[in-house]
């Protein structure tokens, strides 16, 4: 029997588009701030990264709904027990990571004693959140929400590549339809 069921396209477009955000937002974060850059340079990759951020936490209510709408296809039933449950805990985190890693870049922001104005891609002025942007102690606040907003990226990039490593391993090793059925263009190959 061929089986070619597959995500709809809704649910690949808004994937595809948002690992390229966060993949992007990964890259731009470590350049900002391991790299020795001229400082207009560094400026211009905070806006970037915390536009993107921006975009990122716009878009994830858009793939949730895209998720409820069309239900994703269930996975091989050969797949065992505790690979499904560790696909679904890592797909978890990687919805709840892609509301908290913004929101927690944005409290940081917001909590800076810099005070630095979030410019959406130049265009947008993107408002601290006030309540934090208030605080008369928010000093005390920043190195906590910026070390887990460090250590988030790093388990948000940890957990991508496990996500990725999974996917290629069920396409190159397993020889299953997992990749395939979430590949833009592309029908499901049989099983």
């Amino acid at each position: 029997m061929i089986k070619t069921i597959r995500y709809a396209n809704l649910p690949i477009i808004m994937h595809w588009l948002l690992a390229v955000l966060v993949l992007a937002m990964i890259g731009i974060g470590l350049s900002m701030v391991e790299l020795d850059l001229p400082p207009a340079t560094k400026f211009r990759l905070f806006q970037l990264h915390k536009s993107i951020g921006i975009m990122v936490l716009l878009l994830v209510p858009l793939r949730l709904f895209a998720r409820a709408y069309y239900r994703p296809p269930a996975l091989p039933r050969s797949i065992p027990g505790p690979e499904q449950r560790a696909a679904v805990a890592t797909h978890i985190f990687l919805y709840g990571a892609m509301v908290l890693m913004p929101l927690g870049g944005w409290a940081m922001v917001s909590l800076s004693p810099r005070n630095i104005p979030t410019v959406l891609f130049g265009l947008v002025v993107w408002p601290h959140i006030s309540w934090l942007a208030d605080l008369e102690s928010k000093a005390i606040w920043f190195e906590p929400v910026e070390f887990l907003h460090r250590a988030g990226g790093w388990a948000l990039a940890a957990v991508a590549v496990l996500h990725v490593a999974a996917a290629l391993r069920h396409h190159f090793f397993i020889k299953d339809n997992v990749l395939w059925r979430m590949l833009p263009f592309w029908r499901a190959r049989p099983e």
